[in-house]
């Protein structure tokens, strides 16, 4: 398993590590075989920015290493989302609200990850430069054919999930950043999109897209989390009994495969041998939101909306599938995108009144574990599988963006098994909850 960020900060101020030392590791992880098509530019000179060794120990991050997204602006550098289409994008005249932040913490920038182009799909792979393959960040290399790492924050969950990065700067749109988490053994934090601004990244859906990140652990989690909104996570000593807990059946459990459907249940299990109480419900309100999206989407109208001049240029250059995604935006009327944002608002109503009663959600993050990338990769006769493989991925975690919530995943599975995710959920501003109960869980599933 790896050290995190919190165990490598102790080592640093103790003085059996150094930042360069860590940094040095970390360059090693990204330029090795587990990180092919991770990293669209790696920034092996982050070494020589380091602060004195007294500066960063009293900065959150310790001049550790941190990926980031090619959906964020870095100062100097062109933002081009995983696409060709825009290679020859003006270099970003300053960083981005989320990478000035962690950068101030002390984070040291050690490249931009590859991505599903334009973000918009949860599968992980791309045409243009290559898809990276799953890593279990528990256990090491996963056996047989290289796996999907999800998407579309895919290179840096494998960065992470490496040891490339203790820190994965992502985004979540429909599941952008848990759906990587768990198919490559992580834990990634989905905030209320409110709390961190999202200025200065190429939008998928400026209602739903949330700037997040993935980690080591939950503990980790809650660090950057407090870095990336600015704010303190009120920390509750509680143990997990004490908590209200509750298992929605409804969509969450409808056909997992034989893996996630066998580590969920060994996982609620052994929660409750701990002691926690949790109350299995029906949540009949989550079967409305397909009905809800028939005449359009909010990621296809709000995305077709920034990409209409983009499109008129260079429209040949998107990989097929992203671009019929967007395309179906520009049929989309007025008057069904008005009604779509209104009906969400009342439903996120009833919602936040039947999750009410419980402190947390417990759900399986994706009901599948990851398949091979030859199954999904691009071209026409792979179509098929990969929308089926896709849809699936985003029917969990998608839950919790159209309900503006917050929600975590961490790592399930055992030796021998492939990544599992445990998503933790619950509705908008409910984070410290969320974040104190995965830390209560994470210490529990550890023992």
């Amino acid at each position: 398993m790896l050290i995190d960020l919190t165990s490598t900060r102790e080592r640093l101020q103790n003085g059996t590590h150094t930042a360069t030392a860590a940094l040095a590791q970390c360059l090693d992880a990204a330029q090795s075989a587990a990180c092919t098509h991770a990293f669209l530019r790696l920034m092996p000179e982050a070494a020589h920015s380091l602060s004195a060794p007294g500066d960063l120990l009293r900065l959150p991050l310790a001049g550790l290493s941190v990926s980031v997204k090619d959906l964020f602006d870095i100062a100097g550098q062109p933002t081009t989302a995983g696409s060709t289409a825009l290679a020859d994008a003006a270099p970003a005249p300053h960083d981005c609200p989320a990478v000035a932040r962690l950068r101030s913490a002390g984070g040291t920038l050690i490249g931009r990850t590859n991505m599903v182009e334009f973000a918009f799909s949860g599968v992980g792979v791309n045409p243009h430069f290559g898809s990276p393959a799953a890593w279990d960040g528990r256990f090491g290399a996963l056996p047989g054919a290289p796996r999907i790492p999800g998407g579309s924050s895919s290179g840096a969950a494998v960065s992470v999930a490496t040891g490339a990065a203790f820190v994965g700067l992502g985004s979540d749109t429909g599941g952008s950043i848990r759906i990587p988490a768990a198919l490559n053994g992580i834990v990634g934090f989905k905030n209320t999109a409110r709390l961190v601004p999202t200025a200065g990244a190429i939008p998928l859906s400026t209602t739903l897209d949330t700037a997040c990140a993935m980690t080591r652990s939950v503990r980790d989690a809650i660090v950057v989390h407090e870095v990336l909104a600015a704010r303190r996570v009120t920390r509750s000593p509680a143990p997990l009994r004490w908590w209200r807990l509750a298992v929605p059946s409804t969509t969450f459990l409808d056909n997992l495969d034989a893996t996630v459907a066998r580590a969920f249940g060994r996982t609620l299990d052994t929660l409750r041998q701990a002691g926690a109480h949790i109350e299995e419900i029906d949540l009949p309100l989550t079967a409305e939101l397909g009905p809800m999206q028939a005449g359009g989407s909010l990621s296809a109208a709000e995305s077709h909306a920034w990409h209409r001049p983009l499109l008129a240029r260079r429209a040949a250059q998107y990989d097929p599938r992203v671009r019929s995604r967007i395309e179906r935006g520009a049929t989309m009327a007025a008057a069904d995108y008005i009604d779509l944002l209104q009906n969400r608002q009342n439903w996120i109503a009833r919602m936040e009144a039947a999750l009410a009663p419980y402190d947390a959600l417990l759900s399986p993050t994706v009901p599948m574990v990851a398949p091979p990338i030859a199954a999904v990769a691009p071209g026409a006769e792979h179509d098929a599988e990969f929308f089926r493989v896709n849809a699936l991925l985003l029917r969990n975690t998608s839950v919790v963006n159209m309900l503006d919530g917050c929600a975590l995943s961490l790592p399930c599975h055992v030796a021998g098994e492939l990544p599992v995710g445990l998503m933790v959920w619950h509705a908008a501003l409910h984070d410290d909850a969320v974040l104190n109960v995965g830390l209560q869980i994470e210490q529990i599933l550890q023992k």
